[in-house]
């Protein structure tokens, strides 16, 4: 009995030193998959070539280009005007007007109609010939990725953002099938019918517009310089806004007269 005392201690520290060896062990370990390994900051894609050790080079952000035949577009204006005084609708009611937009890029003229949209050629002889949109930069192009193509003006601001002239009008004369011609001179507007102010908008292609809601009030249609228009959207939108034209366009003065 008393021989196998040592042999019964010999086994005991053995399993002792075995043990305190197995929870070492354990406890160094790696986490194995409990936590995933993190993903690349970037996947090549299946055309591409690079290797890790190639070297990427941003992009520059491109910036605003004069066009030749264009100038440089004024700083937009500091305090735009507010109108003291409504359109007189009845001087524009039944008559046709001619305006002549001079822009940065050389003039534009338009056939108002005062038969089909008297209260909006109307507001339209009283900003021309106030001086309201002397200079406002064209805020807004649009092209095929909206399927809409159209160069849209009026906010002194330059930003499509002003607060107007100090009124708001209505809608007339919108088409009841959407269509508006290459062209067609409309007004902007929000969702309300009766938001209607400044902004105005120049077809390039002919767009089909929505009708709910009324659609957009047609009041004018040029009659010379569409080309510079087609000029500014072949340049295509500012990837910085993704809005305003790569080329800049203006308005420099509105002069609107009785059509002779």
């Amino acid at each position: 009995m008393r021989e196998k005392q040592p042999i019964l201690a010999v086994l005991g520290v053995l399993l002792v030193v075995i043990g305190f060896v197995w929870v070492a062990n354990i406890a160094t370990a790696p986490a194995s998959d409990q936590t995933p390994p993190p993903l690349p900051t970037a996947m090549p894609t299946e055309t591409s070539t690079a290797t890790s050790t190639d070297t990427v080079t941003p992009t520059p952000t491109p910036t605003p280009s004069v066009l030749a035949g264009c100038t440089e577009v004024p700083a937009p204006q500091a305090a735009p005007q507010k109108m003291t005084t409504p359109p007189d609708i009845e001087a524009a009611r039944g008559k046709t007007f001619v305006a002549t937009i001079t822009t940065n890029c050389g003039p534009l003229t338009i056939e108002l109609d005062g038969g089909k949209a008297p209260a909006t050629v109307a507001s339209f002889i009283l900003l021309g010939n106030s001086k309201y949109w002397e200079p406002s930069a064209c805020h807004r192009l649009t092209g095929d990725e909206q399927g809409v193509w159209v160069v849209q003006c009026g906010d002194p601001t330059g930003t499509g953002e002003g607060s107007g002239p100090g009124y708001h009008f209505g809608i007339e004369n919108a088409p009841a099938d959407g269509k508006y011609p290459r062209g067609t001179v409309a007004m902007a507007r929000t969702s309300d019918p009766n938001s209607i102010g400044d902004q105005f908008f120049i077809v390039y292609k002919d767009t089909a517009l929505p009708v709910d809601g009324g659609g957009y009030t047609v009041f004018g249609q040029v009659t010379a310089g569409m080309e510079l228009l087609d000029k500014i959207a072949a340049a295509g939108v500012s990837p910085v806004d993704q809005m305003s034209p790569m080329a800049p366009l203006a308005i420099l003065s509105v002069s609107v007269k009785p059509k002779a």
